[in-house]
Order: C-alpha cells, then sequence, then structure tokens
C-alpha cells in the first residue's frame, strides 16, 4: 500500500465533504471544489477522518490511492484556510497594479500587461513590486503564479524579474576582458 495513503485526512470543523461513486465535493467558508476519483481507490469517512486505500493490489491503484489522498488533503486544507503565492517584481520601472480580476504589469516592455484572474484566484498589490495570490485551489494558483513569473523570469546576470518570495537566483559573473 502507498505509504501517503496510510496516514488519514482530518475533515476540521466547518468542513463538509460528500462523496457518491465516483466524485468527491468538499465545502468550506473558502468555497466548495470536487475531485472525480478513480475506481481504483475506495474512500471512507469515519469520525471526520478520511481514509484511503486501493481498491486491488495493482501497482496502478496503489499509486491512485496516494494521489487521491494528496488531491484531498489540499482541497480539504484549501476550503478551511486557503493558499497563497507571494511574488516580487525586482528591476527598475517594474510595477505590478491590481484592478479587481485583473493585473496590470509593467516589465519593461514597450507595452504593459493586462492580466486576467480565473475564477477562484484573487491578487492584491500591497506595493508596487508585490504580488499576492489567494485561493482555495492550489492546483490553479500554482498555475497562476507560474504564468505570471513567465512574462520575465529572473535573468542570472542582473537578478532581474518576477520571482517568487524566497526564491533565490543564481548569479553568473559577467564577461571579463
Amino acid at each position: 500500500m502507498s505509504r501517503v495513503a496510510k496516514n488519514p485526512v482530518t475533515v476540521p470543523a466547518g468542513v463538509e465533504v460528500n462523496f457518491g461513486t465516483d466524485e468527491l465535493v468538499v465545502k468550506g467558508k473558502n468555497g466548495e471544489l470536487s475531485f472525480p476519483f478513480s475506481s481504483n481507490v475506495v474512500i471512507k469517512l469515519d469520525d471526520d477522518k478520511l481514509t484511503f486505500s486501493a481498491a486491488n493490489d495493482t501497482k496502478q491503484a496503489n499509486a491512485m490511492s496516494g494521489t487521491a489522498r494528496a488531491l484531498v488533503n489540499n482541497m480539504v486544507k484549501g476550503v478551511s484556510e486557503g493558499f497563497e503565492k507571494k511574488l516580487q517584481l525586482i528591476g527598475v520601472g517594474y510595477r505590478a497594479q491590481a484592478q479587481g480580476k485583473t493585473l496590470n504589469l509593467s516589465l519593461g516592455f514597450s507595452h504593459p500587461i493586462i492580466y486576467e484572474m480565473p475564477e477562484g484566484v484573487s491578487v492584491q498589490t500591497p506595493s508596487q513590486t508585490e504580488i499576492v495570490l489567494t485561493g482555495a485551489d492550489k492546483q490553479i494558483v500554482g498555475q497562476v503564479a507560474a504564468e505570471i513569473r513567465a512574462f520575465r523570469s529572473p535573468e542570472p546576470y542582473k537578478g532581474k524579474g518576477v520571482r517568487y518570495v524566497g526564491e533565490v537566483v543564481v548569479m553568473k559573473e559577467a564577461k571579463k576582458k
């Protein structure tokens, strides 16, 4: 059995879990998320704990039980606490401004970049060089952060660009004459 699937997922107070034959729905204060699980995974709810096990002894079922446990754990955490990604802009003239569901970026191009936030992700800009993304779905928050970072990823000579807070950019030495 998968070592990840052996650990049960604790469902905190205020989070409601409903599942049928092929879909699990988790509701909480931050929204509602659903997960279509495979027939290879058996999910049981006992005393506010979700347990996962493989339906048969195949390698695929074993792998899917651990994957399902990890995804459902992220869903439970997302609807109760939420996920957050922080980005910072480093470079002269690099600015970000949040306006509702859009993010306006000035990253040294001849035109501003206007990024529309997908459903379920909110953006704040505490300062002109900081971006804070929040949402209930870990995968969508991470994907949006990666797409924003891809507009101007950090370059290795001066370190200018969009980076995650705490990211270390290995700097190269400039050419010598």
